[in-house]
């Protein structure tokens, strides 16, 4: 049986822009953007969850992010866990409501974001490789086996490649995209 498997290439090549589009989308440039607080994490009822499962976040406002817990006793530990967070947000509690105004990025902190982003970007070009190396070893395999021929494995390898090509240039255009975002240019 085959070990070549294109479908599944580019499964996991187009998953890992979607992943990097989810790491770029919690970088903060300055508007309110509710994906700024995917990755915070709360300890309640003894474990750690995921803020959008205790409260409704939403941005009313270009410059504003509204928090409204739904069990007024977890106020106070979401309220600890978007300030320890890192993002370099204040809540403001309004009763059940947290109110998160979004202060101006300075040139420093838009330098170390856009830094994050060719981190990002940079560790989901790696994983493309990997995928790209998998398939060529696939079609290796496949070729010892005798289920393919030297030249079938050639030409399938130039597929693999160009899917690889592809793959990286939706990646580095996700990348700049976000890095002119931040930078403000």
């Amino acid at each position: 049986m085959a070990k070549y498997d294109k479908g599944d290439l580019e499964r996991r090549m187009k998953g890992a822009v979607e992943s990097l589009k989810g790491d770029l989308a919690g970088l903060r440039t300055g508007r309110a953007n509710t994906a700024l607080l995917d990755p915070v994490m709360v300890e309640v009822y003894g474990s750690h969850m995921p803020l959008n499962q205790l409260a409704t976040v939403s941005a009313p406002e270009p410059r504003l992010l509204s928090v409204q817990v739904w069990d007024r006793s977890n106020v106070g530990p979401v309220e600890k866990a978007i300030r320890s967070a890192g993002l370099g947000l204040n809540p403001i509690n309004d009763g059940n409501n947290l109110r998160l105004p979004i202060p101006d990025l300075t040139e420093e902190r838009r330098k170390e974001l856009a830094k994050l982003a060719s981190k990002y970007a940079e560790g989901a070009r790696i994983a493309v490789r990997n995928v790209r190396r998998d398939g060529m070893e696939a079609l290796k395999a496949d070729e010892a086996k005798k289920e393919i021929s030297e030249d079938e494995r050639k030409r399938l390898e130039t597929e693999v490649q160009k899917l690889t090509d592809e793959t990286i240039k939706a990646l580095d255009e996700a990348a700049t995209q976000k890095e002119k975002e931040i930078l403000g240019k």
